[in-house]
């Protein structure tokens, strides 16, 4: 089987690319490198293509495949340039839907628990998205594309996958929009308080991006227009992420609270209900919170970012 990935040096595409390598997968890599780092896939030594999917021409460039993965977006959910949002997100998206639809090929994509906006609950997959930002109404829409085809009865092999909280290696280009749990450890191994919002009680699912990377090439074994949740099933705050990286860099720093910036914007709390992942493709989260903070906290001491 060979696979296209898009945006395949970024954060979960990189993890995408060395679970295929591992499994001998004949790989090809697409990146416009607009928020992408080569650093993460240094070692690759397959076919790559530069380009852009918002550029139609990128797609005659292609070789023949049987799936795509396609993880190319734009995710910071800050920024403010909601025409370059969309049009990555939404229009590229479009693009690359289009070519598999003509050839009659395989794609997953990355979607987002932010289609859901704040819930109180657990998210799932039939409830009527409320989305906060100009990233998750992108996301929105390309799920409502994979929908209408699931509305019209057409069987497509389309899955989109609304990814959770993503850590891992492969994030650090990402800066301000990496997860959390980087971003307070990057605080704390150098001794400073970890600066949270007040007060320390919003909660995620935060997933472990190895247990993504399975999910996600797991995904192509689906053959009609699926949307699935990808996420724990279990909610953790920020104050319990603290106390996860004290225990593992032997520190006992306090957090410093302050007010959330994002009111409106900013989800309080996801949390994925992941019956139909379980029930459709028969897997789930490998690591716990625990497990997965204490693996990425070795592969960083490691060099491996």
């Amino acid at each position: 089987m060979k696979i296209l990935v898009t945006g395949a040096f970024g954060f979960i595409g990189s993890n995408v690319v060395r679970l295929l390598e591992e499994r001998s997968i004949d790989v090809i890599l697409l990146d416009s490198f607009y928020s992408s780092n080569f650093e993460n896939l240094s070692h690759f030594k397959g076919d790559f293509i530069p380009g852009d999917i918002r550029e139609p021409d990128i797609f005659k460039k292609l070789p023949k495949v049987e799936a795509i993965i396609h993880e190319a977006a734009v995710t910071d959910t800050t920024l403010e340039d909601d025409s370059l949002m969309l049009g990555v997100n939404f229009a590229g998206f479009r693009n690359v839907l289009t070519y598999c639809q003509r050839r009659r090929i395989k794609l997953v994509y990355a979607s987002s628990a932010g289609v859901y906006g704040d819930l109180a609950m657990a998210a799932r997959e039939e409830q009527a998205p409320k989305p906060l930002n100009a990233y998750a109404f992108s996301k929105h829409l390309c799920d409502r594309e994979i929908l209408k085809l699931a509305q019209k009865g057409k069987r497509l092999p389309f899955v989109g996958l609304r990814y959770f909280n993503v850590y891992g290696q492969g994030e650090a280009h990402k800066a301000k929009a990496a997860s959390m749990i980087y971003q307070l450890y990057l605080q704390m191994k150098e001794g400073g308080s970890p600066r949270i919002f007040k007060y320390g009680e919003q909660k995620r699912d935060f997933i472990y991006v190895k247990d993504v990377a399975q999910i996600t090439v797991k995904a192509l074994e689906l053959n009609q227009p699926t949307i699935l949740n990808v996420g724990t099933g279990k909610a953790r705050s920020f104050n319990e992420i603290i106390k996860i990286l004290n225990k593992n860099l032997n520190t006992d720093l306090k957090p410093d609270y302050f007010d959330n910036p994002y009111q409106g914007l900013y989800q309080d709390e996801t949390e994925a209900d992941i019956n139909n992942l379980k029930k459709t493709l028969k897997i789930e989260a490998h690591y716990s919170l625990e497990e997965g903070i204490k693996d990425y906290i070795a592969q960083l001491s490691e060099g491996r970012v």
